[in-house]
């Protein structure tokens, strides 16, 4: 069976909504989102940087969350419906956005850091204005992109969607999304699909996106 080490608040989210959305049987370990939590020898054993998430398929550990979305994908997708497999037409545009949502996760992931984890005294606020404008030029990138479209790929719904919308999920807790239309439409379509709802339930945001001028 399948199993995914996945911590709530983290972007392991992404592989449990794509589990999710593939319907597979898996087993789920969640972990403590903490230092403790994720050092320790067994799993330092199974994920050598103790993070997650972390999928493990018969003795064969996958991590960091873009290669468990391929290796998914390659393995249990056979007929295509969320993987574009090689020699596919999408298979090159499938690709740009699953690496494109790390690009996002980046920015995102510093900004977590900031807000959250790092003591009010030490926050730089010059290091959360310049990563606060990055991730905005992200989201540019893909309402330009959504603007005559419902999902990144014109066919429609596919795992990128889940890598991608988990950064877009991540980015509204710290810059306001109205600025970019396109983007707050397709967080709506994404956001009420189960798999997403199942996956998010219990992953709080930790800060609310402040209100665009």
């Amino acid at each position: 069976m399948l199993t995914l080490y996945h911590c709530n608040g983290a972007r392991s989210m992404r592989s449990l909504w794509l589990l999710y959305e593939m319907g597979i049987e898996f087993e789920l370990k969640e972990l403590p989102f903490s230092m403790e939590g994720l050092r320790t020898p067994e799993y330092l054993a199974i994920s050598p940087l103790g993070r997650v998430p972390c999928l493990v398929d018969d003795g064969v550990s996958v991590f960091e969350s873009g290669a468990i979305t391929q290796y998914l994908g390659e393995h249990y997708d056979p007929d295509g419906k969320l993987h574009r497999p090689v020699g596919h037409a999408e298979r090159t545009e499938w690709l740009i956005w699953l690496h494109f949502a790390e690009t996002m996760a980046v920015h995102g992931a510093s900004l977590v850091q900031q807000k959250v984890f790092i003591a009010k005294e030490e926050r730089s606020p010059v290091v959360q204005k310049l990563e606060s404008r990055r991730l905005e030029k992200a989201l540019e990138v893909v309402d330009r992109h959504l603007a005559d479209r419902d999902h990144l790929l014109k066919s429609g719904f596919s795992a990128v969607d889940t890598n991608v919308g988990y950064s877009v999920h991540l980015a509204k807790g710290f810059v306001p999304l109205d600025p970019f239309p396109n983007v707050v439409a397709y967080y709506e379509r994404i956001s009420t699909r189960p798999a997403f709802a199942k996956a998010a339930a219990s992953v709080p945001l930790k800060e609310q996106a402040p209100k665009s001028a």
